[in-house]
């Protein structure tokens, strides 16, 4: 069974999994909403008390998604 990995993120949302890759200390503060929508949709989780990114959000973010590659085209 293939799981599908398109998500139509925000740019607000797709900045925010990409701060999530950089450990807790070195990474400026996220805005809780984006976050609270990522962790609704399990691409983020709480981790020790510092958000962090989940294995499904990484694979969305190697993936990219359709827009990206659009703009990238």
């Amino acid at each position: 069974m293939t799981i599908e990995l398109d998500y139509d993120l925000t740019p607000h949302q797709w900045e925010t999994l990409k701060v999530l890759r950089i450990p807790a200390p070195k990474r400026a503060a996220v805005d809780r909403v984006i976050l609270d929508q990522l962790m609704a949709l399990g691409l983020a989780a709480m981790s020790d008390g510092a958000p962090s990114i989940t294995p499904s959000g990484r694979k969305v973010l190697i993936r990219g998604s359709s827009r990206l590659w659009d703009v990238a085209a």
